[in-house]
């Protein structure tokens, strides 16, 4: 006889055989549990047909980069393809210098250990680099090996000062940063260069005047009336002014070549015209005059001149360019308005140790 209690166990047992069923027979409708790999398998599947209409869209949406210029276009072209200049990027936290040693080496002098620690000790963020003269040419190939033009002029040059001016452009126009001389002293960070109420997005280069000679005979002493320090600089990669000075120094290095006098005692240019103080101030004032940057009247030759900035005492910011007094970089040499190392504008000490002069090459 069928008990209510039978009857229910048999209703349970029926309900689960049909379960057990289904599962074991899914329909068209049912969801399956796929293994791992069929879930691998069916991704890929559908990649690989979704890819092209995906790349397509891809390449719609994201303009293609330029190609670069052919070797035969000017260098100055070419240059600028592989360096692009970025106003609005921060400065990089690089500090370069280059000496003969590192400080690592037992014959790093003594007398620069402390000038070039104060670099790290005040800036510890940075990156701080003193390069060797045994590895300037591999990191001038590393940086300029597609610019064979660059590279030729650099392993050209035949006393070594010509290429410790010519690293600091090279190396500030590639990467950006600070370069200072290996006999130099940093008074301030270089965070606390520029005062807090500049829009950094707007300077992408640091300069400071070296000479301000105001008496008749100035050309006995200094090349150019007002003349713009370059044993320090501070920039973003890239800048006009760098990129200008590399091509400079490049196309006269090969055409010196060229005609069979770019040897020492033979050159038709000296270092200061070549690649020093004279060629650098020459540079900065091309760049403040170029029409493409900055507005110049119509009829005349020149938009800037030496007479804005004699006599400088506070920034003065030109275009992008902030140009500090001299104080900032030559303190204490009690001449032409510079003020002590103790004055708030003074930021970094030269000690005029002038190495390149006893450099038995020269």
């Amino acid at each position: 006889m069928l008990t209510f209690r039978k009857a229910l166990i048999v209703a349970a047992v029926f309900v689960t055989l049909i379960l057990f069923l289904r599962s074991s027979h899914p329909s068209s409708e049912s969801a399956v549990a796929a293994s791992p790999e069929t879930v691998a398998y069916e991704i890929s599947q559908e990649t690989k047909e979704k890819a092209p209409n995906q790349n397509a869209e891809s390449t719609q949406q994201q303009p293609m980069k330029e190609p670069p210029p052919p070797p035969t276009a000017p260098l100055r072209e070419r240059l600028h393809y592989h360096f692009p200049y970025d106003l609005e990027a921060k400065f990089p936290a690089y500090i370069w210098q280059t000496w003969k040693y590192t400080p690592a080496s037992v014959w790093f002098s003594q007398d620069l250990r402390q000038p070039e620690a104060s670099w790290t000790e005040m800036n510890p963020s940075f990156v701080h680099q003193v390069v060797p003269d045994d590895t300037l040419h591999h990191l001038i190939k590393y940086l300029y090996g597609s610019i064979p033009d660059v590279l030729e002029a650099f392993n050209s040059l035949p006393i070594p000062v010509l290429k410790a001016d010519f690293f600091r452009y090279l190396i500030l126009l590639a990467r950006g940063g600070v370069y200072s001389d290996i006999d130099t002293t940093a008074l301030k960070p270089v965070v606390d260069w520029l005062p807090d109420s500049v829009d950094l997005s707007t300077i992408g280069f640091v300069v400071g005047i070296e000479a301000d000679p105001d008496r008749p005979d100035w050309h006995d002493w200094y090349s150019r009336r007002i003349q713009f320090c370059q044993w320090t600089i501070q920039s973003k990669p890239g800048h006009p002014i760098l990129l200008d000075i590399v091509t400079y120094i490049t196309e006269e290095t090969l055409r010196m070549k060229k005609a069979g006098i770019l040897k020492k005692g033979k050159m038709d240019k000296t270092i200061v015209e070549f690649t020093g103080p004279a060629a650098w101030t020459d540079a900065v004032f091309r760049y403040f005059n170029d029409p493409e940057y900055f507005h110049v009247e119509p009829g005349t030759t020149r938009n800037i001149t030496w007479e804005d900035f004699t006599n400088q005492i506070e920034y003065q910011k030109v275009g992008d360019v902030m140009v500090l007094p001299i104080t900032s970089f030559s303190p204490g040499v009690q001449q032409m308005g510079a003020q002590g190392i103790d004055d708030p504008m003074a930021f970094v000490k030269h000690d005029f140790e002038g190495t390149w002069k006893t450099d038995p090459s020269l």
